[in-house]
């Protein structure tokens, strides 16, 4: 077990990848509501539609999954209820991306821009694809009644590394997507321009201190 190997606890890295959370979500919600004036499906100033796709991608889609991940340290109880909590939140996250996703294509067709021509929205699109194959076949293989023990087992490894590797390219996409709006909108060092970078900057650190939790102790399926 890795937790024998490294004999050091992931509940310190668990905990700062929690307040990094926080610290993430409230930098994105000072950005979009201060800086970028709101969030509104329909409003006919089109820059508030585009503010749902990062508010859902970031916080909905990358925080929450990585929350998933980590479900298995996080939270005391049995293997059973870890399954579920690390499915129901998954699947959360993918509702959001779903949205997130909605969103940016909305905004891109009523402002005339072209879809799909920067590599952030390949990364991203591919991402998200990726994701809800995993988490369909994850759903069959350790959910569904009918699957086997021994596929199960034979799974598992396989399901814990291309599911970091998901993780890993929705860090990508989160961190390529805030340096291609940080472009566009032509910031500079000025508040939100900082408040950019440190989102960016924090992102990258909770991307490393889910690995690094998920790292250090045994994990069961």
């Amino acid at each position: 077990m890795p937790s024998k190997s490294y004999r050091v606890s992931p509940v310190p890295m668990t905990l700062f990848a929690h307040l990094l959370f926080i610290a993430i979500t409230t930098l994105m919600l000072v950005w979009l509501l201060h800086f970028r004036e709101g969030l509104d499906f329909t409003s006919t100033n089109k820059p508030k539609i585009f503010n749902i796709h990062p508010l859902l991608m970031v916080i909905g889609f990358l925080l929450l999954a990585g929350e998933a991940i980590m479900a298995y340290t996080t939270v005391p109880t049995s293997s059973k209820k870890h399954k579920l909590y690390h499915m129901i939140l998954h699947f959360i996250a993918l509702v959001a991306a779903v949205i997130g996703l909605y969103a940016v294509f909305k905004y891109h067709k009523e402002s005339g821009i072209p879809h799909m021509y920067t590599f952030h929205s390949w990364i991203g699109l591919s991402t998200i694809i990726l994701f809800a194959l995993q988490w369909l076949l994850s759903f069959l293989t350790f959910l569904f009644p009918g699957a086997r023990t021994s596929t199960r087992s034979r799974v598992a490894p396989w399901h814990a590394l291309i599911g970091i590797i998901i993780f890993l390219l929705a860090i990508v996409a989160a961190e390529t997507g805030l340096v291609q709006k940080f472009i566009f909108l032509g910031l500079t060092r000025n508040q939100e321009g900082l408040i950019l970078n440190f989102t960016a900057l924090l992102i990258l650190l909770f991307g490393i201190s889910v690995g690094v939790a998920v790292l250090l102790p045994g994990r069961g399926y």
